[in-house]
């Protein structure tokens, strides 16, 4: 199996981008990409997009996007693994590559959300969930979420107070982060008192709805070198699966198939927890960062929410999460999250991501993960 490095990052400010189509907002993202690696072609497109159908009503978005990119004739494919697609995007380039299928993969995501109403993106996100066994008897995912949190906050302890001290943390990274679609700052006080969603979770404990893409190039070490390209190596993918519905788990505050694709991605990677210097997880609600940093073997099982509080989890901490300001605050077009965090982990590494660097960052991990914790994708960056 080849080494395979990303050569390419891309990545346009997210937001509410009404005047763009959702193949404009790719294929901006996707050169960009291109012109950061310094090359004109490539061999492979992968695509991770959740609900494209759904939301603006396109299907066969391969296709598209390899046209307007003008990339045809080559191979492209659309991914789903709900809000865990542009994780599998990346890992499905690096497969390629790592097999020798591909010399050039250029792995990206991209979701417009905004086209329609919050009812119809409530549905179209509940489409991640279990339709016949949750979704039927009315529960959304600020719903499913929720009761996570009641669950951990009574097992262990966990306040509602840690829980805004995520989003806290989030915006304070956001904030530096100029292609955040919310760069600004919030107090715990700000999160306690806003609308209450799911008890006990308020909207400002949730991730917005954003349209956005994100893009990576991807090739061999040796081809990388040859490009006097800076060389961020993957060095560990791992991908895991748990039960759909919380109702089928036998404990809802422990995130398997996190655990699973960790332990895949540390294994081929040859590293554990302590040897992870940055991370970008999936917290699409405050309680999914608490539970992920748990399942990653980050923190103690249950310590999850006062790491947090101890300040373990922040910018200048022992162990950097979400420094790009995580979906909280950057955004969350579910299709392109999972490529977003490997941009910033690419960023980290090679010293470029500035006001919110964190020093001496040789080693990044990402975790993006579909539905509740229905699916996860983890990777293993190092800076050679």
């Amino acid at each position: 199996m080849r080494e395979v490095a990303v050569i390419g990052v891309g990545m346009t400010k997210w937001g509410e981008l009404w005047e763009k189509s959702l193949r404009q907002i790719f294929v901006e993202t996707a050169l960009l990409a291109l012109d950061d690696a310094g090359v004109d072609r490539i061999d492979s497109l992968i695509v991770g997009s959740m609900s494209s159908g759904l939301f603006v009503g396109q299907e066969h978005v391969a296709s598209l996007l390899a046209d307007y990119l003008g990339q045809t004739p080559v191979p492209a494919a659309r991914v789903e693994s709900a809000c865990a697609s542009g994780g599998l995007a990346l890992r499905m380039g690096f497969i390629e590559v790592a097999s020798g299928m591909a010399d050039i993969v250029l792995a990206g995501g991209v979701e417009k959300m905004t086209d329609v109403n919050g009812h119809e993106a409530t549905y179209a996100l509940g489409t991640a969930a279990d339709q016949e066994y949750e979704c039927f008897h009315g529960i959304t995912f600020p719903g499913l979420y929720a009761l996570i949190a009641l669950a951990h906050m009574e097992k262990y302890g966990t306040t509602r107070e840690q829980l805004a001290m995520v989003a806290v943390k989030n915006h304070d990274n956001g904030s530096l982060n100029p292609l955040a679609q919310f760069p600004f700052k919030i107090t715990v006080d700000s999160v306690l008192s806003s609308v209450l969603v799911a008890d006990p979770l308020r909207v400002l404990d949730c991730s917005p709805i954003t349209d956005g893409a994100a893009a990576v190039v991807l090739c061999s070490v040796e081809m990388a070198k040859k490009l006097k390209k800076p060389i961020v190596k993957i060095t560990g993918s791992g991908q895991a699966t748990d039960t759909i519905a919380l109702s089928s788990r036998k404990d809802i505050t422990w995130l398997e198939s996190t655990f699973q694709a960790a332990k895949k991605a540390y294994a081929m990677a040859g590293k554990k927890p302590e040897d992870i210097d940055i991370v970008e997880v999936h917290d699409c609600f405050t309680i999914a960062e608490i539970c992920v940093t748990e399942a990653l073997g980050l923190v103690e099982k249950g310590k999850g929410g006062k790491a947090v509080e101890e300040g373990l989890t922040a910018l200048q901490g022992k162990i950097p999460v979400n420094a790009s300001g995580g979906l909280k605050a950057k955004g969350h077009p579910v299709g392109a999250t999972g490529v977003a965090q490997a941009v910033e982990i690419v960023k980290q590494l090679r010293g470029e991501a500035g006001p919110r660097q964190v020093k001496e960052a040789k080693v990044g991990l990402t975790q993006n993960m579909g539905g509740s914790g229905g699916s996860t994708v983890v990777h293993i960056f190092e800076r050679a």
